[in-house]
């Protein structure tokens, strides 16, 4: 068997052997998506970034560049020059800033900001209410500017510099337009001191007010969209107890180093990754896989940090600290997965990138329609006032075309557009987190839902990949201790599953081990070596076909073996052949109502293994898979794939092994068992922690869930501007009225992917 060096060799081309870096960092100073797009673009073209999504939702960027031709420090200087910052801090670091929760500081100053506009137009709504009810206020001009100022100038002030570096950059934004449907009505107001005409200060303030609460509203939102990332954060030990010197020290996380042993008392969570040197005990892993019942841990299991000791005393032997643990790993995967494009966003973003100079150009066409066409207007305002006691015709053309360019300005939001995808990707990746699904990447779910077939590695995907000896035929004189001694000798040098399984029976069996020489794997065969001066053959037909070895008076044993879905290994010493081990690989307890699932949904299935035809298909049998494709080298996996994908044009391949790795690429999504090699992990776009094939109907059904959702946001935030923009035109929307709903079509999407958190996607046979 291939080593998992020789494998990531084989695997990674020569100039991906040193990747470009990858970091996921915090963006401050973004107000719309627009703004999202305007630093997308501007790192698009910068020479060593080969890629930079942001996830509007969450404001971080993820960026992929070569440290060869850029540094940070200069990606940063880039984003600074266009008006935003870029927090530059170790994206691995999750421990580092946990005391500072991000999301509620944002929602706080939202908060505090919020409650002062309020607080202002109310007093200003009840003064001009007096005014125009009960009795004139006198000074009534003077104390409306007074107390729109503080909002205007005051807690807006934020959204008129971020409306200037847009217009400065040539990105206009939704800052632009919220700064043009409140600065000019101020300002216009203050004429009202020199000449007569009607004040817009209290529309100014009032618009300023429904942004803000909007915006409070919207970050409170996006916070409850994102607090996966936050629970993960929360699931880690704060210290641990370790052995130093004899004596028991409690020591923060961040200063445990590698080999450290750790006591770990019943009720108390694992501090970190490492393996048990001492002790047994159930472990409640449910953090990490989503399977409640707790597992058991003894001498030599590997343990997960933040995972809960229920029972026994452990000591463990700390083998991950920092960003190598599986969380942190856990907590990259997910922010990988928000921070990435989904292919439909793509498009939105581009429309959007057109969308708010579009509205510039409407509302300006607005302004010059009313007073050019001014009769033409007037009927529709006097039909509308009949039944809209907002629209007053008695005003001068001038006064109508203001206020109806400045309802088109603050009712148009490419807010909801840009919030789409990002919170139905948050939710849906944290959910799927939550049950030990983690997706890489957003493209991943848009294709996985529309997956038609389903190829599955065998050993250790459909079956539980610990195999297990299970017939001993000993031939030609030789006797069963035979047989073991050298077959596990030469066993005892390869990585395969079916070695480890005849090595631990001649060691259940006590009998001791020979000394290999000139051991060799031979791929798709079996194995060779040389014990006690002859040489040894383990491995099938074809191996000892090569070797000239006759089998053939014992071909009826090897069939009913293989019929009987087991492995059957032929051992030769010279040119004798010593007898038939048959090892068997147990299937996962969910893999047949896994597949029936699958097969159910209208999703083919296929397995494609090395093992011989009989064996594969009494396998194939027993599961109920539809195609059995047999005695496949792992260089042919990736063939196989192609062919699956000319037969079914969408195909997912789910796998374990460092073989496994190129298929995962090949295919349009790869799916790893979670419990198979890094590199195969690696090499997918889902990982399934808990290794059960009913992850992949979870992930199948997460998909459909969160695209489901996508498209609802799509065609709300659409459904709402195609409406609402022409009512503006039309002269039948008030500002404030128009403000106050452009904050609730944001907030409409935000909590239509939240409802996302309420949707059912265990297998139909977990229900």
């Amino acid at each position: 068997m291939a080593t998992v060096e020789n494998a990531k060799k084989a695997y990674l081309k020569p100039d991906e052997e040193k990747p470009m870096e990858k970091v996921t960092l915090k963006v401050k100073g973004m107000h719309c998506v627009s703004c999202a797009n305007n630093i997308e673009k501007t790192l698009g073209k910068t020479d060593g970034v080969e890629s930079a999504n942001i996830n509007f939702a969450v404001e971080k960027v993820t960026i992929e560049y070569d440290p060869k031709k850029i540094e940070l420090k200069d990606i940063e200087k880039k984003v600074s020059d266009i008006g935003f910052q870029l927090v530059l801090e170790d994206e691995n670091d999750y421990k580092a800033n946990e005391e500072i929760d991000e999301d509620e500081i944002e929602v706080n100053k939202a908060k505090r900001k919020m409650l002062i506009s309020l607080a202002i137009s109310g007093i200003m709504m009840t003064i001009m209410m007096i005014n125009m009810f009960v009795i004139p206020v006198p000074g009534y001009l003077p104390i409306v500017v007074l107390l729109g100022l503080p909002v205007v100038f005051g807690t807006g002030w934020h959204v008129h510099v971020g409306s200037f570096k847009a217009l400065k950059n040539k990105s206009p934004n939704m800052d632009v337009l919220v700064s043009l449907g409140s600065l000019p009505p101020y300002l216009i107001g203050l004429l009202g001191f020199f000449i007569p005409i009607q004040t817009f200060v209290e529309m100014a303030t009032t618009i300023m007010t429904f942004h803000l609460l909007g915006k409070y509203l919207e970050v409170r939102a996006k916070g409850k969209a994102s607090q996966a990332i936050k629970k993960l954060l929360e699931m880690g030990a704060k210290s641990a107890r370790i052995i130093v010197d004899g004596r028991e020290i409690d020591v923060p996380i961040k200063d445990l180093q590698i080999g450290d042993i750790m006591l770990v008392r019943p009720g108390e969570k694992i501090p970190t990754d490492g393996v048990v040197v001492e002790g047994s005990s159930l472990v409640d892993e449910s953090m990490a896989t989503g399977e409640s019942m707790p597992v058991k841990r003894e001498k030599g299991h590997e343990v997960i940090g933040a995972t809960i000791n229920k029972q026994g005393f452990l000591k463990v032997k700390v083998t991950k600290i920092g960003k190598d643990t599986f969380l942190s790993q856990v907590i990259k995967m997910v922010e990988e997965c928000q921070g990435s494009k989904v292919p439909i966003q793509e498009f939105a973003d581009r429309v959007t990138g057109y969308f708010v100079p579009a509205i510039i150009i409407i509302t300006i066409a607005t302004f010059i329609s009313y007073n050019v066409f001014s009769k033409f207007h007037l009927g529709i305002i006097e039909w509308a006032s009949t039944f809209l006691p907002w629209v007053n015709p008695d005003a001068n053309p001038l006064t109508l075309a203001f206020i109806t360019a400045t309802a088109v300005l603050v009712i148009s939001c490419p807010c909801a557009l840009g919030l789409g995808t990002p919170t139905a990707l948050m939710v849906g990746s944290g959910k799927g987190a939550e049950r030990g699904i983690l997706i890489r990447n957003g493209e991943a779910i848009q294709t996985l839902k529309d997956v038609k077939a389903i190829a599955f590695d065998k050993t250790g995907t459909i079956t539980k990949g610990k195999p297990e000896v299970t017939d001993v035929m000993a031939l030609n004189d030789a006797n069963e201790k035979d047989i073991f001694y050298y077959a596990a000798t030469i066993e005892n040098a390869s990585e395969h599953p079916l070695a480890y399984a005849i090595v631990e029976k001649a060691n259940s069996e006590k009998i001791n081990l020979g000394e290999i020489t000139n051991f060799n794997a031979i791929v798709g065969m079996g194995v060779e070596g040389y014990i006690d001066g002859e040489k040894v053959l383990v491995g099938n037909r074809k191996l000892m076909n090569e070797n000239k070895i006759s089998y053939k008076d014992h071909e009826k044993e090897l069939i009913r073996l293989e019929e009987e879905a087991k492995t059957a290994m032929l051992i030769s010493r010279g040119n004798k052949l010593l007898g038939i081990i048959a090892v068997a690989d147990p299937i996962k307890e969910d893999s047949k109502r896994a597949i029936e699932e699958l097969e159910s949904m209208g999703i083919k299935t296929a397995m494609i293994t090395g093992d011989n035809k009989r064996t594969a298909d009494a396998i194939g049998r027993k599961v109920g898979i539809s195609h059995v494709i047999s005695e496949v080298l792992p260089d042919g996996k990736v063939e196989e794939i192609k062919n699956l994908q000319k037969q079914y044009d969408v195909v997912a391949m789910v796998g374990d092994g460092i073989n496994d790795a190129p298929a995962l690429k090949q295919s349009n999504v790869g799916v790893a068992i979670g419990t198979g090699t890094d590199i195969a992990i690696e090499a997918a776009d889902i990982t399934l922690v808990r290794g059960e094939l009913g992850g992949v109907i979870s992930s199948i059904k997460l998909s459909k869930a969160t695209f489901r959702k996508i498209k609802e946001n799509y065609f709300w935030a659409w459904f709402y501007n195609a409406v609402a923009i022409p009512v503006a035109v039309l002269g039948l929307l008030h500002p404030m009225i128009g403000a106050g709903a452009m904050a609730i079509s944001s907030l409409n999407v935000v909590y239509n992917s939240l409802r996302l958190k309420k949707v059912n996607i265990e297998p139909s046979f977990k229900k």
